[in-house]
């Protein structure tokens, strides 16, 4: 059986203060872990919603090892972006992964921006380390925030956003002389 008292971060605190403390980070974050469930969920087979709920089991997991080193938000963004990664290299293992057709998205069609669809396909098909870093930098965080999520530094993750623009360009290029 649970102990009713279990450890948050600096505090001590009662089960019931945790998930009360846990439900209300989960409403404070819940566009930023829609959005990221969203785009990675982007051409695989499995849904939104089941994406979600892999998160949020994975945050309620870790929910008492946040020491607050890091903002709340860095650090649920960077366990949700684990999770999907985690998600999609176990997805691309399995043998009956259905295909995509980005027409057929909801996302897609909402957007309306093929454009926006290609970029997110193409940022799809970097290294996991450059997709990582660029999605974080499309999602508005620092430079200083990436390097937390990553483990690295400023000037490496301003270094791996220059060269993964770089390779967008010539990926991009590449795509419309396709076509």
């Amino acid at each position: 059986m649970m102990s009713k008292v279990m450890s948050i971060g600096k505090g001590i605190v009662s089960r019931e203060e945790r998930e009360e403390a846990f439900h209300a980070m989960l409403l404070r974050n819940k566009a930023m872990l829609w959005h990221i469930c969203s785009d990675y969920s982007l051409g695989r087979a499995w849904h939104i919603e089941d994406c979600m709920q892999e998160v949020i089991l994975y945050l309620w997991r870790d929910y008492g090892q946040f020491k607050g080193r890091s903002s709340e938000k860095t650090w649920v963004y960077r366990v949700a972006t684990n999770t999907m990664l985690m998600l999609r290299r176990k997805d691309n293992r399995s043998p009956d992964t259905e295909t995509f057709d980005p027409r057929e998205n909801n996302l897609a069609t909402e957007t309306g921006d093929e454009n926006y669809n290609q970029m997110l396909q193409l940022i799809d098909a970097l290294p996991e380390k450059d997709m990582v870093v660029v999605r974080a930098h499309l999602d508005g965080f620092s430079y200083q925030e990436i390097a937390t999520m990553t483990h690295s530094t400023q000037g490496a993750v301003a270094m791996r956003i220059a060269r993964a623009k770089d390779k967008l360009k010539r990926m991009y290029q590449n795509e419309n002389q396709r076509i």
